[in-house]
């Protein structure tokens, strides 16, 4: 298949900026650039259409840019906290996802579409974790996402304490059975 030409209406990540005359595959030009009104076919009377309408274009982009921009400033340093089971080693049953977050998000004041959170990969185990919001093609912050199994444990660990794999001294079973803990002070044996 013959790659397709196209002409980004706004700035697309790993592709170009405005106005940029691009190659892509059929697939990715009629599945994502064209519905989402990120690029128009290049041809001559679309060419002619852009270049008349530039201006506006780039007065537009620069408007929602600006707004981005003090989104960010006024939501900066936003941590979601989400409450999640888990087991004892902190792993998660299931995962944290990219709408969890928007929705967490949302509750917090920032209204945000899932396709604008960017997960490297998915949330499987309790903590914080840093997450990329992209709010405009030009303008992305920081949500620090706090994934614990209660508010009280979602509060320590934002104070820095550690909250997974906690065992207090040996624990007493039934007969002379005790868990090993290799934190806990070791009797002298000599």
């Amino acid at each position: 298949m013959a790659a397709v030409e196209l002409i980004l209406l706004q700035r697309v990540e790993k592709l170009g900026q405005m106005g940029d005359v691009v190659k892509v595959k059929p697939g990715y030009a009629r599945n994502f650039l064209l519905p989402q009104k990120k690029a128009i076919r290049a041809n001559k009377s679309n060419l002619a259409q852009f270049e008349a309408q530039r201006a506006q274009l780039e007065a537009l982009n620069l408007k929602r840019r600006d707004e981005a921009e003090r989104i960010v400033e006024r939501m900066e340093g936003l941590t979601v906290t989400i409450i999640r089971q888990a087991g004892e080693s902190g792993s998660l049953y299931g995962s944290v996802s990219s709408r969890d977050i928007s929705d967490a998000c949302a509750e917090s004041g920032l209204t945000i579409n899932r396709s604008q959170v960017v997960l490297e990969q998915p949330i499987k185990s309790l903590g914080l974790t840093k997450v990329r919001i992209v709010l405009h093609p030009e303008v992305d912050m920081p949500v620090t996402v706090n994934v614990a199994r209660s508010l009280e444990e979602a509060e320590k660990q934002l104070r820095g304490e550690r909250v997974v794999g906690e065992v207090e001294a040996p624990i007493e079973l039934e007969g002379d059975i005790q868990l090993f803990d290799p934190n806990a002070e070791q009797p002298d044996i000599g």
